[in-house]
């Protein structure tokens, strides 16, 4: 399976998954110059004129990193596009990143031919997220150039297919770059997304509990203390199902265990149930966060996935 050359050449085949509210600039640094891709959603820069801010910041300490640093020249960064008609901000986010030639951009909800036309144009790479393969193939029909499958488990919004299928449906038509995302958060986890034929893995949670995140310092314990029996699969918060802290639906008055149901044609990825936002107050989670149990810097989190996943290749070399 052949990648792009941007997505070739990472010191672990990882993306930090662009974390809504959460992910910065100085995240992305950090992943990025650690040697994996760092991402954020355009969404996360508010208001929208502080998008420019943060694309001068991270172009120009990446490209100050490959000077000092040209023997480990940093990963690429992706912008995340919510490419949903509710998204008024789409073009101006755009027009923002064509004039920085951002390299990778991130799709979601809906994919749109002509937001993949554009990124092509100054030589990006789009990368759609899907739950299912019928979304894999109409992203690919629409000129995603690769997917990231995600899988049960996954934080924020997620699906609900078994990565082992959701993956060997879609290699059964499909040999272009795919990234999973779901309960990743272990460096062997990185190694076994791709013996089932992913390419890259996608780890967002784990992320949450660094010190360059923008999480609350409550968000960031409530990580370390929970595991996958506290993460709760929910439509209500945005009309779209994803996964949640039990402890945060707990703490806004909520039964965590007799949620109510969404209606997704009123989706509102900033609605407020009860007085508690989502996002802000109801924190988005994957199930892998049981691996989770200190908050370290960024570049240590990718330092020690990457020991896991040196290590779980010479064990496999061992055994074979």
């Amino acid at each position: 399976m052949s990648l792009p050359s941007s997505l070739s050449r990472l010191r672990l085949p990882v993306i930090g998954s662009p974390l809504f509210i959460i992910s910065n600039p100085d995240l992305v640094i950090a992943q990025c110059t650690a040697g994996i891709v760092g991402s954020f959603p355009a969404l996360n820069a508010r208001p929208a004129s502080q998008l420019d801010e943060w694309l001068a910041q991270i172009t120009e300490a990446l490209a100050r990193w490959d000077r000092e640093h040209p023997e480990q020249p940093a990963a690429p960064f992706a912008v995340n596009q919510i490419v949903h008609r509710s998204n008024d901000r789409l073009e101006h986010d755009m027009e923002l990143c064509a004039r920085y030639r951002v390299p990778l951009i991130i799709t979601s909800l809906g994919a749109r031919p002509e937001v993949n036309q554009a990124v092509h144009a100054w030589g990006g790479v789009v990368l759609h997220d899907i739950i299912d393969n019928g979304f894999a193939h109409k992203a690919v029909d629409k000129g995603a150039d690769g997917l990231i499958a995600v899988a049960a488990g996954a934080g924020g919004h997620a699906g609900t297919w078994s990565p082992f299928a959701l993956v060997q449906e879609i290699r059964s038509w499909f040999d272009g770059p795919l990234v999973l995302s779901g309960a990743i958060a272990r460096g062997d986890s990185v190694l076994a997304a791709q013996a089932m034929g992913a390419d890259l893995a996608y780890i967002g949670s784990a992320f949450i509990a660094t010190e360059e995140a923008r999480a609350a310092a409550a968000y960031k314990q409530m990580v370390l203390d929970s595991s996958a029996r506290d993460i709760v699969y929910s439509s209500l918060f945005t009309g779209v199902p994803g996964n949640y802290l039990r402890g945060s639906i707990a703490a806004a008055g909520l039964d965590p265990d007799k949620l109510p149901s969404g209606d997704p044609s009123q989706m509102d990825f900033a609605a407020a149930i009860g007085g508690a936002k989502a996002w802000k107050d109801i924190w988005g989670c994957g199930q892998g966060i049981g691996a989770v149990r200190e908050v370290l810097p960024a570049r240590a989190l990718v330092e020690r996935l990457r020991a896991q996943y040196v290590a779980a290749r010479q064990r496999l070399c061992v055994t074979q």
